[in-house]
């Protein structure tokens, strides 16, 4: 698997130092949490945290990445599947994290030095904190 991992590092060309980085946030802010591909289209996204999922389509449930950091594009993607108290934690903390453009649980930058490195570490913390407690209600949004 950490070969498939660097695999996928060395893949993204000039954007590998960039995803690097990322990765290394989460793996401080989140000690200990379980890292690997998940399928995503066509390609992979770096998941971390495999947690049940049920869409609202589905009749079951899958395992879906509490965490995931993908490249596009333009810019690299950094998902937070995390709903606390009835809001998604990247939605409600995006004005915190410096330089972003935010979805619910999408987190988009161009590079990590245009994102508060502090904030962008707590909400993962917090996330991983909320999902261990049960708090984590993402799974019914």
């Amino acid at each position: 698997m950490a070969d498939d991992i660097e695999a996928w590092f060395d893949a993204a060309g000039a954007r590998a130092e960039e995803l690097r980085r990322v990765d290394e946030l989460v793996m401080a802010a989140a000690p200990g949490i379980d890292r690997q591909l998940v399928p995503m289209g066509a390609g992979a996204m770096l998941g971390y945290g495999l947690m049940p999922y049920k869409p609202k389509s589905a009749k079951e449930s899958t395992m879906w990445p509490l965490i995931a950091l993908a490249a596009q594009k333009r810019h690299l993607s950094l998902y937070v599947c995390a709903v606390v108290d009835g809001g998604y934690i990247a939605e409600e903390r995006a004005d915190r994290l410096g330089s972003v453009s935010c979805g619910k649980s999408c987190i988009r930058f161009q590079s990590l030095d245009a994102v508060d490195a502090g904030e962008l570490s707590a909400l993962v913390r917090d996330a991983v904190a909320a999902t261990a407690a049960g708090d984590n209600a993402y799974y019914a949004a």
